[in-house]
């Protein structure tokens, strides 16, 4: 909430005795009241529950009943001011000794951007693009949730809630929003009209901030059960990429009344290999082709995951910087390995995601200020693999379970491995393009096998 500054009037007495000097402090403390008071109701009210730099139309503040409550975004214009002035401060580092990405994103990369980024960019774009969507905002165990809603014209759609990770945001998933919503515009059938509910994580975007411990994926899953009851819905299905991979996860092994199924990224690395891995041994015997390949794409993705080592160990540290640095910022969010292939393959940085929609999504984190709260998400799963099948405790999933399986993903589950996880896996596909976000980067390839994957649960 914004406060008021103290102002503080001193007054020489000259001539006029105490009652004149009393009767004009009285007279200045009444226009202060009469003058200032409005505008600090209204700030309160554009500030409260989000980011201090980022203003909120038409949102009240937290409450505990079920209400959903229409959500609008502004950003005021003192934040982009200050955005553009600490782009211009930015201080360089020197430039990396080797020819590659192999420490980090690269000086030149990073300057092309942030130039582009100071110069060209407009944010009233990337919020136009939000508020022409549905968006709300409901109370779920003590936060505001925000949402995208978008009901197809279809009256028998199937409810599907999505959810993104990190460094990723609602921004990923808004070109799949009219092939799924209406996909007789997009080369499909009627019948594959799906209505799309897309939620901001806790701590991510729009949504509160936790201020205390636990909500890791359980608690995250039983918040999306919740909320798809609100909405109305007996029957859905999720899915889930990244952090959306152990949500969507949660949400199968808890089995809420009305879920059918998920898709996710798989959790199906079997307790064998898992253990080769965590003591660095060397690949087991008797692994096929596609089982080595996956083997040795782990081994390596160990050694590009320093982000989530810091997040999940410091958050608050590294979020200092973070906080206080938007280019500090975009380049930890673009040295996550599903950025590496926008970020440096063939210098096409045009492709989808285009620049644009990248520096939509890292500003997202910037005017909400939650590069900490999001990144203690990795803290409180610190101790949990992700891609471990034990961990994510599958075996307890009886669920009808879909993957699909994208070449340029930090990971290519083989299916040998998926179908030793899950126990119901009623889709499996390996798909010809795509990586690590893939809604972003093939929207169309992407509704095609949401259709697909959910045609049998129709």
């Amino acid at each position: 909430m914004t406060k008021l500054k103290k102002i503080h009037y001193k007054t020489k007495a000259r001539t006029a005795g105490i009652f004149v000097l009393l009767s004009r402090l009285l007279v200045a403390l009444l226009a202060v009241m009469v003058f200032l008071a409005p505008p600090a109701r209204l700030l309160a009210q554009q500030f409260a529950q989000i980011g201090a730099q980022t203003q909120v139309a038409g949102k009240a503040i937290a409450t505990e009943d079920n209400a959903i409550r229409p959500f609008r975004v502004h950003v005021p214009q003192e934040a982009l001011v200050d955005l553009r002035r600490r782009i211009a401060a930015t201080r360089w580092p020197d430039k990396e000794t080797v020819a590659d990405q192999s420490q980090g994103v690269q000086l030149a990369t990073m300057k092309e951007l942030v130039r582009y980024w100071g110069t060209k960019y407009d944010w009233q774009k990337a919020e136009a693009k939000l508020n022409a969507l549905p968006q709300f905002v409901t109370n779920i165990d003590g936060l505001d949730i925000h949402f995208v809603h978008v009901r197809s014209k279809n009256p028998n759609a199937l409810p599907l809630i999505v959810t993104h990770g990190w460094p990723g945001s609602v921004f990923e998933q808004l070109k799949i929003i009219g092939p799924l919503t209406d996909p007789t515009a997009y080369r499909g059938r009627p019948e594959d009209a799906f209505d799309l509910v897309i939620p901001s994580i806790p701590g991510f975007g729009f949504s509160s901030k936790p201020t205390g411990k636990g909500w890791n994926p359980d608690h995250i899953a039983r918040a999306w059960a919740e909320l798809m009851k609100r909405l109305g819905y007996t029957r859905y299905v999720a899915q889930g990429g990244d952090w959306g991979s152990p949500i969507s996860s949660a949400m199968a092994r808890q089995a809420p009344a009305g879920l059918l199924g998920n898709i996710n990224l798989p959790a199906t690395i079997p307790p064998d290999v898992a253990a080769v891995l965590a003591n660095g041994g060397s690949a087991p015997a008797g692994l096929s082709e596609k089982e080595r390949a996956a083997f040795d794409s782990l081994d390596t993705l160990k050694n590009k995951r320093a982000y989530a080592a810091v997040m999940g160990t410091q958050p608050q540290v590294v979020g200092y910087g973070l906080t206080d640095s938007p280019i500090g910022l975009a380049a930890w969010m673009l040295g996550h390995p599903g950025f590496a292939q926008w970020t440096y393959r063939g210098g096409d940085s045009e492709k989808s995601p285009t620049k644009d929609e990248v520096l939509d999504d890292i500003m997202l984190y910037w005017l909400t200020n939650s590069a900490v709260s999001s990144a203690r998400l990795y803290w409180e799963n610190k101790n949990t693999s992700l891609l471990n099948a034990a961990a994510q405790k599958t075996a307890d999933i009886s669920l009808p379970v879909a993957i699909t399986v994208f070449p340029e993903e930090l990971y290519r589950a083989p299916e040998t491995w998926a179908r030793r996880a899950y126990r119901n896996l009623s889709y499996f596909h390996e798909a010809d393009k795509g990586g690590h976000f893939p809604a972003w980067e093939q929207p169309q390839l992407f509704s095609e096998e949401i259709r697909a994957a959910f045609k049998s649960l129709r």
